[in-house]
């Protein structure tokens, strides 16, 4: 794949889809992170929230220009695509607003709310095992079943440019409302999955802090792109396990490892236990509801496992919010043996 063909001017013509269906990301201060990490006055932290998006996730950023940009080749037939649950949602919605049916697959076990959300936005919903793809390759096949089927053309919830632009554009609106504020950025920290939102936010976060340290985080049990930056080569996870259900791709997309290579500095592995800490921290110190994907960037910066030093202010993305009821309160219960 040719990176220079996924870049800011790609970014700037998502910008010009999007803009009539998506919200600006929600920055919001944090000052008690930034008296736990001790920084001095002139440092800020900033929350980046795509969960309070109509998605609940950054999701539709990338699920709007992939649409709007696929409309013509679209005429009239479905969008299938696989998703753990984010995407699925983000697509379902953009389905919605463009007038496009949409079939997505998800896992059997991924979370209520987000079967709800993606219904409620119209999509058609097929499921399958999660616990035996690494065996079968059922959430492809049906994907592709579907494709074949319906005579659906097929979208990647993550490697694929237009949805690596497209979500570039959430950080570069971000980049700025911190310009206008005048405010330098010397850490962004992200969450990396299949790759497709640290893609797009870096390239963004690079035009606007070229001298910024972009950072990835990940569960250490789906740890896939830390190891591929040891390598130096995309390395694949065939069972990848952890409590972040929307970080558990096997390996980064072909179109975002380019990217990823060029423009992230390092990422950081984050087990499930901090990640529970950094939800619990987030709703009882900031009011946000935070599924555990959305929480491993603040789980980084709260653990100790970050270089922070510098002048800049930090930037850490919140990537979603979507989690049921229960499964979020048993997770923040941290007493002993919960």
């Amino acid at each position: 794949m040719d990176e220079l063909k996924i870049g800011m001017p790609q970014v700037l013509e998502a910008e010009q889809r999007i803009m009539p269906h998506v919200p600006a990301p929600n920055l919001i201060r944090s000052w008690r992170l930034e008296r736990e990490l001790r920084l001095p006055e002139h440092r800020r932290v900033w929350l980046v929230d795509y969960g309070w998006t109509p998605s609940g996730s950054f999701k539709l950023f990338g699920a709007c220009n992939w649409m709007a940009a696929h409309l013509q080749q679209l005429d009239g037939r479905p969008v299938a695509a696989h998703s753990s649950g984010n995407f699925a949602s983000g697509i379902a919605y953009a389905g919605m607003r463009l007038g496009t049916r949409v079939i997505v697959v998800m896992p059997e076990t991924a979370p209520q709310v987000k079967f709800e959300l993606t219904r409620s936005f119209g999509a058609e919903v097929r499921t399958y095992d999660i616990a035996t793809d690494h065996l079968t390759g059922q959430r492809d096949k049906l994907t592709r079943e579907i494709a074949e089927v319906e005579n659906a053309v097929q979208a990647s919830p993550y490697d694929d440019p237009y949805v690596i632009a497209g979500n570039g554009v959430g950080a570069m609106w971000m980049v700025q409302q911190l310009q206008q504020w005048q405010r330098s950025l010397s850490h962004f920290i992200c969450p990396v999955s299949g790759g497709g939102l640290m893609a797009g936010q870096a390239l963004a976060v690079h035009d606007g802090y070229p001298m910024a340290q972009i950072i990835g985080v990940e569960p250490s049990g789906a740890d896939d792109f830390r190891q591929s930056l040891q390598a130096d080569k995309r390395v694949r996870i065939d069972r990848p396990g952890s409590i972040c259900d929307g970080l558990l791709s096997y390996d980064v997309g072909e179109w975002n490892w380019p990217i990823l290579r060029q423009l992230v500095n390092s990422s950081v592995a984050i087990d499930d236990l901090h990640t529970r800490e950094a939800m619990a921290w987030l709703y009882v110190c900031q009011g946000l509801r935070v599924e555990p994907s959305g929480a491993v960037g603040a789980a980084a910066l709260r653990h100790g496992a970050l270089d922070l030093s510098g002048d800049g202010d930090i930037a850490v993305v919140i990537s979603g919010r979507n989690v049921d009821e229960d499964a979020f309160r048993s997770w923040i219960d941290l007493s002993e043996g919960s």
